[in-house]
């Protein structure tokens, strides 16, 4: 069995590498990945370019379709809400998370933005507290914050 989670954070850390947020994104449809990406915000200058929405869109590209049915999303941090509104807008059934958002979250942390009837939202998560996750956060903020002390 592939550890998807495990190539979700080596995502993180190709991201941490570059100076971004390092979170990792990895989507797979019948234990195939079609997208994976990590976060770009910076190297790209768009504050759309979380590895969430770029995985979404390679595993669009991938399939040939904007609808992600069945395919499910390992991420190593808590997707926030714009992220959140992609997934139930892909159509993405199941998002494994690594590790809470406590400030951002929006699969139930926060805010609960995929599982919402209000917004017809009905997405499966799992959470898998992943320590290997926080820890990947916990040093990138640390190294930032000594970078400016």
């Amino acid at each position: 069995m592939v550890d998807f989670l495990k190539i979700a954070k080596e995502e993180a850390k190709m991201a941490m590498k570059k100076g971004e947020i390092p979170v990792g994104a990895v989507i797979v449809l019948d234990d195939k990945i079609i997208g994976r990406a990590h976060n770009l915000k910076e190297t790209l200058n768009d504050s759309t370019a979380h590895a969430e929405i770029l995985a979404i869109k390679e595993a669009s590209k991938f399939i040939g379709d904007w609808r992600l049915n069945r395919a499910e999303m390992y991420v190593t941090l808590e997707p926030c809400p714009m992220c959140a509104g992609a997934i139930i807008q892909s159509r993405i059934s199941k998002v494994y998370i690594g590790t809470f958002n406590k400030d951002m979250g929006a699969c139930g942390s926060v805010i609960d933005v995929t599982d919402n009837k209000w917004l017809n939202s009905f997405v499966s998560t799992k959470w898998l507290y992943d320590k290997e996750c926080s820890d990947i956060m916990l040093e990138f903020f640390c190294q930032r914050r000594n970078k400016y002390k």
